[in-house]
């Protein structure tokens, strides 16, 4: 196993996150413990010492069945993270409260990280005004008491969001946790939030590296070109090098829900094969053709905003248009778009096509608007 020395801490390279554990049931609520037990002895007996966990994993069993089973072992033989569900609203206020359940289900004594989940559109004003919710505060008390030991957050916003919350706690954040993969480097603006990270030097905690499983088996369309990259190398062994080729990602966090994955992954994690500089553009320009393919091949030159009589932020438009025709649907589409004004929605374009004239893409930009908005507007109930 890979090691990397950080926050004061020696960190296995490949961490075990705890969202997708085996279950019995359909909804994915109860959790197989005797397979989950087997899983968790075995990650640690290779190596593996970061467990990752959060309020709402498994509808809220996951911190119980990973303190459960995580006990049975050393303290010093691994480091237990959780997070504080920031984007509930019934959290906001209720920071105590929270913190205070999770330590009774896991009752390992402390948690050596804990995060501030999912930083974004819609929490982030919470986030910023402590003196009224007292969020970052009440942590940071608990971690002078010594019942947190590093202090973070995850993140699934706009590099604007995240810029604004680090300009006021990139001080005191010890890590930061994004959701990074080939496809999202350019696609979710990955490689803008990273260089952020960066900018503060915040060591970068990897979610979502293959993309929710996606990137385990790609689309058809992918498969053929992602084989050239490094022939004889695995979908999912590809994803993961490309991590392994950025020198401030030092946690790549994995939902493994069975044995299988877990061994396969810390068969990769057990050297350092990063991607030539070669392989790793190639990479990248087979993600960007694919999200061009399904979306739009917009390039952010910005030459349509000069030509829109709305003002309208057409490139960050056709970003979150694209994650949400790669995605299927996507939430994160939907949370960028439904917390900005409507007069910078989709479907303020008023269909002008100034923009449309000066686009060295050709991109129909007022249909593809006019569409945009038709898929985010609410169902019409009878």
């Amino acid at each position: 196993m890979l090691y990397n020395d950080v926050c004061g801490e020696r960190l296995s390279a490949l961490g075990l996150g705890m969202m997708r554990l085996p279950c019995t049931d359909e909804k994915m609520l109860v959790i197989d413990e005797a397979k989950t037990c087997e899983m968790i002895d075995f990650a640690i007996e290779n190596g593996v010492n970061y467990f990752d966990n959060a309020w709402i994993y498994h509808g809220g069993n996951s911190e119980r069945i990973a303190g459960k089973y995580l006990r049975r072992h050393k303290r010093e033989d691994f480091k237990l993270a959780t997070k504080f569900p920031g984007m509930l609203p019934e959290a906001i206020g209720n920071a105590r409260g929270i913190f205070e359940t999770q330590m009774e289900k896991c009752a390992c004594g402390f948690f050596d990280f804990y995060l501030l989940h999912n930083v974004n559109e819609n929490n982030i004003e919470y986030y910023l005004d402590d003196e009224k919710y007292h969020i970052v505060s009440y942590f940071r008390e608990q971690q002078k008491k010594g019942l947190i030991r590093h202090l973070g957050f995850s993140c699934h916003s706009s590099p604007e969001t995240l810029a604004r919350f680090l300009e006021r706690y990139g001080d005191i954040m010890e890590f930061g946790q994004l959701q990074l993969n080939y496809l999202d480097w350019h696609l979710q603006e990955a490689c803008e939030k990273a260089a952020l990270l960066d900018k503060y030097n915040i060591p970068v905690w990897i979610m979502e590296p293959l993309r929710g499983g996606r990137l385990a088996n790609p689309p058809e369309e992918m498969k053929s070109c992602l084989k050239s990259v490094r022939p004889g190398t695995g979908y999912v062994e590809l994803a993961f090098r490309f991590l392994q080729s950025l020198p401030n990602v030092k946690m790549v966090l994995s939902g493994m829900g069975n044995m299988e994955q877990l061994k396969e992954n810390i068969r990769i994690f057990s050297e350092n094969r990063a991607l030539t500089e070669k392989e790793f553009s190639q990479l990248l320009k087979i993600a960007d053709g694919y999200t061009a393919q399904m979306g739009v091949p917009c390039t952010g030159c910005r030459y349509c905003v000069e030509k829109c009589p709305q003002k309208l932020d057409i490139p960050k438009l056709l970003t979150q248009y694209n994650e949400q025709k790669v995605s299927n649907g996507s939430w994160i589409a939907r949370m960028v778009i439904g917390k900005l004004p409507e007069n910078e929605r989709p479907g303020a374009c008023i269909g002008c096509r100034g923009c449309e004239k000066v686009c060295p893409q050709k991109i129909r930009i007022s249909e593809v608007l006019k569409s945009f908005a038709a898929e985010l507007a609410p169902p019409v109930s009878d």
